[in-house]
């Protein structure tokens, strides 16, 4: 695929704002990723068997930089929860893996509905918002443990830092907030690693060109580029998810992952 400066913009532009909602809602940014790649891709001639899959490893590689920049700011303003983090980080690994592994079996028609079905469901608990009863606490770490892998695999299959689901999931237990997305984006660091090293050499291992940078499932300039800019833009985002209502600006996510998903699934079926 040749860069262009007209996909350069499209890349650090995809950047700015992929970075700016990771910081602020704990999130990967793969629900605006993936789409967005996925068209691009298509655009760009690539075949839609080969377009999904290197949207969601693309994305996957690109949320390694956006959530370490996440983790770090959330860290220094002591929002991550370790007592959730340390017994969920493994099962995310693990998790990740057998995502992974589910993704190189799978058809992309296949995964591009899962995707979309998946983000319209994570769209409508946003936009409803559900309370946790007062009495609810933190489970005990077995159970954290299951849960990370949960996470881990649906994030793989969907390629997304894990957000969507650890924060909800955090908040149900009584955790404030502003913890729930500091620890999501703790979380995300080791599952997009994972999942990027997975895509990398067991999903795409035969699909490696180094004239076109693309190793596995991952092309490397979209990864570059996008994370250029989501590095800045995740700070930014931490700081404001201090100051800015978090209820309205979930409505504000599930809109726009809703719109993306739909968007994703036209283009996509429209190549069958």
């Amino acid at each position: 695929m040749e860069i262009t400066l007209e996909l350069i913009i499209y890349l650090l532009a995809l950047g700015l704002v992929v970075g700016f909602m990771a910081g602020l809602l704990g999130i990967g940014g793969g629900g605006i990723m993936v789409p967005i790649l996925s068209v691009i891709f298509i655009y760009n001639g690539i075949n839609v068997e080969k377009a999904i899959p290197l949207a969601l490893g693309t994305s996957m590689a690109s949320i390694v930089i956006t959530s370490f920049s996440s983790m770090r700011a959330h860290k220094a303003k002591n929002n991550i929860v370790w007592s959730a983090f340390k017994p969920m980080a493994p099962g995310v690994i693990l998790g990740v893996l057998t995502g992974a592994f589910l993704v190189s079996i799978t058809n992309s028609l296949a995964l591009s509905i899962f995707f979309s079905v998946f983000m319209a469901y994570v769209s409508i608990q946003l936009f409803l918002d559900k309370k946790p009863k007062p009495t609810r606490r933190l489970l005990p770490k077995r159970w954290l443990f299951c849960a990370g892998g949960g996470i881990g695999t649906i994030s793989a299959l969907v390629s997304i830092g894990g957000g969507s689901l650890t924060v909800p999931f955090l908040i149900w237990q009584n955790i404030d907030g502003k913890k729930a997305i500091g620890t999501s984006a703790a979380l995300g660091f080791p599952l997009s690693v994972t999942g990027a090293l997975s895509y990398m050499l067991i999903t795409g291992v035969e699909n490696v060109d180094m004239q076109t940078l693309t190793f596995g499932y991952v092309y490397l300039p979209a990864v570059l580029f996008i994370s250029a800019t989501s590095f800045f833009t995740a700070k930014l985002g931490a700081k404001c998810s201090q100051i800015l209502p978090i209820s309205l600006l979930k409505k504000i996510l599930g809109t726009l992952n809703m719109a993306l998903c739909v968007k994703m699934l036209v283009s996509v079926v429209s190549e069958f």
